[in-house]
């Protein structure tokens, strides 16, 4: 009896190809397992295309909720974003995915688990990695990345053996889509000096095209967590899938990275995120109002290691959970409405409330209504300075010479 192995399906080349080349070349019965992340895939011409290329079993999964309120919106509030600029949506939806694999591979008697990851990428690494931690047992097998087959070669490879897959060698771009984004290599965007083409952009308009009106949307939240637009309250897909159609249409989360892989080496990335940059930018506009100074100097040191970790494939791991928990704390207050305007590839917060705002109209205002103590500033700047007039007395002044001299770098030290 052959050995089971559960491979992630999604309905593309790599692992169409794997399929059959598990079962040809490695002798696994193949169950093929989709998980709806939000990709608006035709699933079932995807449950049908595996069970003509060879799998014994399709299974699909809809994930759409756990990967936005486990995995997405805790990203978010961390403030994760890879580099400066990629707010990570494949790399997030890699732990889920890498758990529901394990899942049905004890459901069905698997002792396997497979994915159509090269042996260049992060991906390989994320569900490796992941699944290490959650079910060491299970042998991993990694098609591509074991026969090494550039794609024009899988492309001619599918052909020769009847294989039906979606690409063609004249549109060999590589895209992967969830809820969270929308990426985007291999092709002419292997060149970083070529200018993406417009046809490969699906969730968003040109700036060319965007609407010459703006639109103002009010994001509601709740503990850190998005829970309403314009005052209705909505669950985190559809809400998500909503500002994805929102800003998409007005040209807005457009990124073009060259980003540092885990491995080494430099890639070209394009990315479509209008939901998740919408929120980012609405989220950090509503913590400006609800964490003191140093929570949000701690959390902004924190945010770039949140974002490696995610990125590098440690989702599940003690150091996540260390960070996840202090993440948690910051976000008990971060409750209240950001209003964002919309208009022409940019997302701007134009208005913030919260009642745990830490902000006080009474203390900021230099109008009628003014509370603050004026008088206590100049005990608080004498105690303040106090430090800096000793050492200037003492050190800096002591030979009566001038301590700071424009133009030099030197200046008043010690000769």
């Amino acid at each position: 009896m052959a050995k089971k192995v559960v491979l992630a399906y999604s309905g593309g080349l790599d692992t169409s190809v794997a399929i059959r080349w598990l079962k040809e070349e490695r002798g696994y019965d193949v169950i093929a397992l989709t998980i709806d992340l939000g990709n608006e895939k035709d699933l079932q011409t995807v449950e049908k295309r595996a069970y003509e290329i060879g799998a014994i079993k399709a299974i699909v999964r809809d994930g759409k909720q756990p990967f936005i309120d486990y995995f997405a919106f805790p990203a978010l509030m961390a403030g994760a974003v890879y580099e400066g600029q990629y707010l990570l949506a494949t790399a997030i939806g890699r732990p889920l995915i890498a758990k529901m694999l394990v899942d049905v591979a004890r459901e069905e008697g698997a002792s396997a688990i497979a994915h159509g990851c090269t042996g260049k990428g992060n991906d390989q690494v994320r569900f490796d990695v992941s699944t290490q931690a959650l079910a060491p047992d299970l042998e991993i097998v990694a098609p591509v990345r074991e026969h090494r087959m550039s794609r024009e070669e899988q492309i001619e490879w599918a052909e020769a053996r009847g294989v039906p897959v979606p690409v063609t060698k004249a549109s060999s771009y590589s895209t992967d889509e969830n809820l969270w984004g929308r990426s985007m290599e291999a092709g002419v965007l292997e060149d970083p000096w070529a200018s993406p083409p417009e046809e490969i952009y699906m969730w968003t308009r040109s700036v060319a095209d965007a609407p010459d009106t703006p639109r103002d949307v009010e994001i509601g939240f709740s503990h850190g967590r998005p829970v309403s637009l314009d005052g209705h309250e909505m669950d985190g897909v559809t809400l998500t899938q909503t500002l994805n159609e929102w800003a998409g249409e007005h040209g807005i989360g457009r990124t073009d990275l060259v980003e540092d892989r885990l491995i080494g080496i430099k890639s070209r990335e394009i990315y479509e995120a209008p939901a998740a940059w919408t929120l980012h930018t609405a989220h950090e506009a509503l913590e400006q109002l609800t964490l003191s100074k140093p929570q949000l100097r701690t959390k902004n040191s924190l945010r770039q290691e949140y974002a490696d970790l995610i990125y590098n494939g440690l989702w599940f791991t003690a150091h996540h959970q260390d960070l996840a928990a202090y993440v948690h704390s910051t976000q008990r207050h971060v409750t209240g409405t950001v209003r964002v305007r919309m208009h022409k590839g940019q997302v701007v917060a134009t208005g913030k409330k919260s009642p745990r705002s830490l902000y006080s109209y009474q203390l900021a205002t230099y109008d009628r209504g003014d509370e603050y103590d004026h008088d206590s500033a100049l005990g608080f700047i004498k105690i303040w300075g106090l430090p800096v007039a000793q050492q200037a007395k003492k050190q800096l002044l002591a030979d009566g010479e001038a301590p700071f001299q424009l133009g030099t770098s030197d200046a008043g030290a010690d000769a």
